[in-house]
């Protein structure tokens, strides 16, 4: 089977990749010449684990191809994943200029009989849209497929995402279209990985509705841990406690300074968008969204108790991607807090393992470390704000010699306060 996948970003680099993998023939496409002669020179615009091998070794393999001819990839191919970007407008409902862009394209090189599968996340009703908006622009009348195929890939853990998922999610009304989708994936079905057929428009809001579930509880415990703190109890045992339920479970159950990322942030605004459209109310998802942006600016009054008036403190910071293991700066909650502590005076030095590049374009005008201990030398306070794995063991003798007080404010609970105080620190947690 030869596959067409239209956008080369995070969800659509990893899906060509990954089926190449599997022995599928893939034709990735891009209207970015930059970004494809990249591809071709084995250049990986993302950061993800594993990505860049999988690619070298699909690509000199000759499963995978990079293009901007999206007429000779669309002719190609028997399947066509539209993965292209559906960025957030300002009053929250997605962007679908470049989903229409890359359907009239597909519609005008269509040759025969193909399965135009959506990728991105998008609006329920796409589906049936994505029909009657490529029959009516076809250049050559010709039957196809619609399906919605909605990813739920972790970004610093997408390739096992995919070879290994909890679930394949194929909405179709079409008998063919969905044995096609099937038979595509059917490498999975060695490992006995759950396929899920349902209607295109419940497809299309199993994305939104998972990733919103996901939201909320990770914003129910930072509420939890917040009174806690008030309490003066740990919000890491009532976590554990809760998370033995097995209808509650243990995942997602870790406090901080508030989700972020391309998904989690775009889905549950979009989502109230989607109902707003549909008459129906969505109060919990609209209490989280407000309940996340005041998590984050919930930080600094911690930050100000332990260091006191912010002007002219230096603050050292670990970490800015709004994850470990990638290099997405999209929502972080580093980008609010460190841009309130500078409002408050301070001056802040960051470091993180892959994302500075990306963070200078929305924070030019903080100084950036060359390593760990560079960033927190001479500074008032040392906060972590991303969890990377090599900040988890840090010599901590020499942390509390290199700050010029012993201060941290550890936003995502990586040490034990027990441990950090009897070594003579001044430490807070995030409900701890």
């Amino acid at each position: 089977m030869h596959i067409a996948v239209i956008g080369t970003g995070y969800v659509g680099l990893v899906t060509g990749a990954c089926f190449a993998e599997f022995g599928v023939e893939v034709t990735c496409v891009d209207v970015d010449v930059n970004k494809i002669d990249r591809l071709n020179q084995g250049i990986i615009p993302i950061y993800e684990p594993g990505l860049d091998q999988i690619v070298e070794k699909n690509s000199k393999a000759g499963r995978l191809h990079f293009t901007t001819d999206i007429k000779s990839a669309v002719e190609q191919a028997l399947v066509i994943f539209l993965a292209v970007g559906t960025p957030p407008k300002p009053n929250g409902s997605p962007d679908m200029s470049f989903y229409q862009s890359a359907a009239q394209s597909i519609a005008e090189s269509m040759n025969g009989y193909k399965v135009l599968v959506t990728k991105s996340t998008v609006p329920v009703g796409t589906g049936k849209w994505l029909r009657e908006f490529v029959t009516e622009h076809q250049a050559i009348k010709t039957n196809f497929g619609v399906a919605s195929n909605p990813e739920f890939l972790r970004e610093g853990a997408a390739i096992a995402d995919f070879m290994r998922p909890d679930r394949v999610v194929i909405g179709s009304n079409e008998e063919d279209a969905v044995a096609i989708m099937k038979d595509l994936y059917r490498p999975l079905y060695l490992i006995e990985t759950p396929v899920v057929i349902t209607s295109l428009e419940a497809a299309e809001l199993i994305k939104y509705a998972a990733n919103a579930f996901l939201a909320t509880k990770i914003t129910f415990i930072n509420e939890i841990a917040n009174l806690c703190d008030a309490i003066g109890c740990d919000v890491h045992d009532v976590a554990r406690g809760m998370g033995m339920d097995k209808r509650i479970g243990t995942k997602f159950l870790h406090p901080g300074p508030g989700y972020g990322g391309s998904c989690f942030p775009k889905d549950t605004r979009a989502l109230t968008t989607v109902a707003d459209q549909f008459g129906v109310e969505t109060l919990i998802v609209d209490s989280v969204i407000e309940a996340n942006e005041r998590q984050r600016l919930a930080m600094i009054p911690k930050i100000e108790k332990l260091v006191g008036d912010l002007k002219d403190k230096r603050i050292g910071v670990l970490g800015l991607s709004f994850k470990p293991e990638t290099d997405d700066m999209r929502e972080s909650p580093a980008t609010d807090i460190i841009r309130e502590l500078q409002k408050r005076g301070a001056v802040v030095r960051a470091f993180d393992p892959v994302a500075m590049d990306e963070a200078k374009h929305l924070l030019p005008d903080i100084e950036y470390a060359t390593d760990e201990y560079n960033a927190i030398e001479g500074a008032d306070a040392l906060i972590f704000l991303t969890e990377w794995n090599q900040f988890r063991a840090l010599d901590m003798e020499k942390v509390k010699k290199l700050l010029k007080s012993p201060k941290i404010a550890d936003l995502r609970n990586i040490y034990e306060p027990g441990d950090m105080r009897e070594m003579g620190f001044e430490y807070v947690g995030v409900g701890r």
